[in-house]
């Protein structure tokens, strides 16, 4: 076989190769999951409380499949919702994110928002994510109707923990509250949250869009039992065996996703260690709807006593 052949069906190989990889890639940012985690972060003797976390949606109004999917999660009758941001990707995103969560609304809920709630996405080469970080972030394209997002999430009842403190009781529940804005943007004010957290509270949470360690470390000091954080994607392109190859924040890579300790190395009952659960979210950037080894997700956390 001449060597021209061989060159030519090598490059055929490739390119189908690449073909199948890019389809799949395609498939699995749309294969929407349902995770269930149990954390024992309770009181003993305490009840079972049922939070549905949710992060990343980065909606659009096509996105319909998406849509339906999160219209069904309020079958699971949850008994909190936390969102962790990302919910927009469109100008007209907000009425659709509205309607796709429907009841869940009607369930009482906390939110932050993250950088794509502020600002419309843009055209990026997703190996960028995996260079290291420039610091520059994305400012410069449209601003999004993020004060329609929060008049919509805080008029159906929901908490804004945009950098705030806040008491809230869900059933026999009393928890204590702290979140800040993006990190990732820069916008957390952490001095504004700082303090110990209310002993007096059954569960202490905090809540973040971007995992950044100065967020997690400082809730963790403060006495949090719990940090719920999303913005990683999970890593969104993940090497089996490997993992997440990026977490777009100082996270490391091993806990891109999932519940873990933070700090890592510590254990339930360690001073200034608290649970953390980091949501591989629902979305994508729009105009790379590709995932890998990542399928997008919410979760349902399911807070127990602690042993």
């Amino acid at each position: 076989m001449s060597l021209t052949r061989i060159v030519a069906r090598t490059a055929g190989a490739g390119a189908l190769a690449g073909a199948a990889l890019t389809a799949y890639a395609a498939a699995e940012a749309r294969a929407y999951t349902l995770r269930r985690v149990e954390v024992p972060a309770l009181p003993p003797g305490q009840r079972p409380l049922r939070v549905l976390h949710l992060s990343d949606l980065h909606m659009t109004p096509g996105q319909r499949r998406k849509q339906e999917w999160l219209a069904g999660l309020a079958s699971l009758q949850p008994d909190l919702v936390v969102n962790t941001g990302d919910n927009l990707s469109h100008r007209d995103a907000v009425p659709v994110v509205r309607d796709a969560l429907g009841a869940l609304l009607d369930v009482p809920g906390i939110y932050v928002l993250g950088s794509n709630d502020y600002f419309a996405p843009g055209m990026r080469n997703p190996v960028r994510y995996l260079m290291p970080d420039n610091g520059k972030r994305h400012v410069d394209t449209p601003q999004l109707p993020w004060p329609e997002l929060k008049a919509t999430f805080t008029g159906r009842g929901w908490l804004d923990l945009t950098n705030t403190r806040a008491r809230l009781v869900v059933g026999e529940t009393t928890l204590a509250l702290a979140g800040v804005d993006d990190p990732h943007l820069s916008y957390d004010r952490l001095d504004e949250v700082a303090g110990p957290a209310d002993a007096d509270a059954d569960l202490r949470l905090g809540v973040a869009h971007a995992p950044y360690l100065r967020v997690l470390d400082a809730f963790a000091a403060d006495g949090y039992d719990a940090v719920l954080a999303g913005h990683t994607h999970g890593g969104q392109i993940c090497v089996p065996g490997i993992g997440a190859l990026a977490t777009n924040c100082d996270l490391d890579r091993a806990r891109a996703k999932g519940l873990h300790r933070h700090p890592a190395d510590s254990h339930p009952g360690d001073p200034g260690s608290s649970w953390l659960h980091v949501s591989a979210g629902l979305g994508t950037n729009p105009y790379t709807r590709i995932r890998v080894a990542c399928r997008p997700e919410a979760t349902l956390l399911t807070l127990t006593a602690r042993l």
